[in-house]
């Protein structure tokens, strides 16, 4: 066992009621596998609320007070090292809402920057992830993870962002995960985001599937209800979050930068 045995698992999203779609699975990890013990969205914790700004707050809140654990937050943490014109990641994040001040702002600065192309870290390419920090449909959750929830945390030095830095067991440990990497790594991957029974039964599959293969125990009939209920899909990628931190803490030797290229643009789990 490591000194972390506890993992979060968290799907993030910038929308604006955010607070009603980031959730949060929490789970220990032992030699079964990994037990869920709480699936909720954020609106749930603590003076949460479903609105973005009150959303965000209570996540940086709550993420501040996990010491001992490791989370899986499922948005870019960084850009292409060609765009970031800092001299360090840490200095990236803290100029980031003075060099950002919108998400369309940073989507196109991002893309002219890019030479009108949407370029992915070399990390992306590794974990296949479906796009790159600023693409249409993901720029706003990057601008707003990396904003509201890393900036806060990383100038007020209350956790670890792996492997960019160097682990501690008193702080949180932070890393960057991709359920759909995930899934694809386990084969997986389809389509289960949605109402009606179709996707209903897709989500269930996959579930049945990570217990069958001992990736997971099976979690109580109320929260595999409510993972399985969960049409936005959600829910689930929470508790594929998990999967991936899990992962991070049964090796650790991957909390470790491979080369320079990870100092900068980061890692993603899977």
């Amino acid at each position: 066992m490591t000194a972390w045995s506890r993992v979060l698992g968290i799907d993030f999203s910038g929308a604006k009621d955010a607070g009603n779609k980031i959730w949060i699975a929490e789970a220990i990890v032992n030699a079964n596998g990994i037990e869920i013990e709480s699936c909720m969205p954020v609106r749930k914790l603590p003076g949460g609320a479903s609105d973005r700004d009150s959303a965000l707050q209570v996540l940086v809140e709550y993420l501040a007070e996990q010491s001992g654990s490791l989370a899986g937050l499922d948005f870019p943490f960084s850009l292409p090292a060609r765009l970031i014109r800092e001299r360090n990641w840490k200095d990236f994040i803290s100029t980031f809402p003075q060099c950002y001040p919108s998400p369309e702002f940073f989507r196109i600065n991002c893309t002219a920057r890019g030479g009108g192309y949407e370029i992915k870290r070399k990390t992306d390419l590794q974990a296949r992830v479906p796009f790159s920090a600023y693409n249409l449909r993901l720029y706003r959750q990057t601008y707003w993870g990396i904003r509201d929830v890393l900036y806060p945390l990383i100038t007020n030095d209350a956790v670890r962002v792996i492997p960019i830095q160097t682990p501690c067991v008193r702080k949180p440990v932070i890393a960057e995960i991709c359920p759909a990497s995930i899934l694809k790594r386990e084969g997986l991957y389809c389509s289960y985001k949605g109402r009606g029974q179709e996707l209903r039964e897709a989500r269930q599959y996959i579930m049945e599937q990570l217990i069958k293969r001992r990736v997971m125990r099976r979690p109580g009939r109320s929260i595999l209800n409510q993972v399985l209920d969960n049409a936005g899909g959600d829910a689930l990628d929470s508790v594929i979050a998990t999967i991936g931190a899990a992962r991070v803490i049964m090796d650790l030797e991957s909390m470790r930068a491979r080369d320079v290229l990870d100092l900068v643009e980061g890692r993603v789990y899977f």
